[in-house]
């Protein structure tokens, strides 16, 4: 395996595991937008609880992400970042107001206007910073055209994101982790009733990832669904798939912490899959993995160093969740 293809599956498990923590964390925060009926507050509670201790953590993955496009694929990171920079702008003006937010809602001494207030703003950056998410990711697969001249990006900042399948798989990331925050709360909550509401979200979220599925499916464009020529390698059908009926069904089930594995599992193949529809493509499609990559006097240094982090990073975050999602004992 060459050492680009390497860096490159290290950006996917990254990417992977900060869909699973941080995409949580965001559907977290939709789950305190839309909390209702006679457990109201207790249901912001146990949101507020299960995002405290890791939710700063869980950003190191989009970092390393980030940091990894812009060493080893220099080309395609200019031309991702030059035309989507507004989306991509939107997405961390919502992390950065997200996590402020958080943190003054809570250290509000009175406790009153100012921490509904900011808790407000939180809620609003979860529901809106997971859509700029997903429509980058959409629009990756659904053409940058290339001036022959200059060889950088031909754009007008707008057609390559502002379009239906790119707003659809937008609307589709925040149905997902809407979802997969549901089916975590289901396992945090001690309160049986908290635990039947947020089963009854779990189940209610898994049918809009199917129909938020098949909408973007609908809206593709012919490269998304059509495009069977031998040299884009695999079908482009980079649309999600509908939720399983097991993954629908297993939050109502005996073992919560069974249906967590399944509800992960689904979404580690949503985004494996898309991964895998894009390749060979960082961008469609002018910006390829092997085209783009930098030398090999920085790749290998990186996969070094990489090494040498995993090291460090791996053990210190799978203490940091040992410590503070420890259960009590009885």
């Amino acid at each position: 395996m060459t050492p680009e293809l390497m860096i490159a599956g290290v950006m996917l498990v990254a990417l992977v595991v900060y869909t699973l923590t941080g995409g949580a964390d965001f559907g977290g925060g939709v789950w305190q937008l839309l909390a209702w009926g006679p457990r109201k507050a207790a249901q912001r509670r146990l949101v507020d609880d299960s995002i405290k201790p890791i939710w700063e953590a869980n950003h190191v993955w989009l970092i390393l992400l980030i940091v990894l496009l812009f060493v080893c694929f220099p080309t395609a990171f200019a031309a991702v970042c030059t035309a989507l920079h507004l989306p991509l702008a939107l997405m961390l003006v919502g992390i950065v107001l997200r996590g402020s937010a958080f943190v003054f809602a809570h250290y509000d001494p009175l406790h009153g206007r100012g921490a509904l207030r900011w808790g407000g703003v939180f809620a609003v950056a979860s529901l809106l910073t997971p859509i700029t998410l997903g429509v980058v990711l959409g629009a990756l697969g659904t053409g940058f055209d290339v001036d022959p001249a200059t060889g950088l990006v031909d754009t007008d900042f707008l057609s390559e994101w502002l379009a239906p399948y790119p707003l659809a798989v937008g609307l589709f990331t925040l149905a997902l982790f809407a979802f997969l925050a549901a089916v975590y709360l289901v396992r945090e909550a001690d309160d049986p009733d908290l635990r039947a509401d947020f089963r009854a979200r779990a189940l209610g979220s898994a049918v809009v990832v199917g129909v938020t599925a098949l909408i973007a499916y609908l809206v593709a464009p012919p490269v998304i669904r059509h495009d069977l020529r031998p040299a884009r390698g695999p079908p482009r059908c980079t649309s999600p798939p509908a939720s399983p009926p097991w993954s629908r069904s297993t939050p109502w089930g005996p073992a919560a912490t069974s249906s967590r594995a399944s509800a992960m599992a689904q979404v580690t193949l949503i985004v494996v899959g898309w991964a895998v529809a894009q390749y060979p493509y960082l961008a469609y499609p002018g910006y390829t993995i092997a085209g783009t990559a930098a030398p090999a006097s920085v790749l290998t240094p990186i996969l070094v160093a990489l090494a040498i982090g995993g090291l460090v990073l791996f053990p210190s975050l799978a203490y940091l969740f040992v410590v503070f999602k420890r259960r009590p004992a009885a």
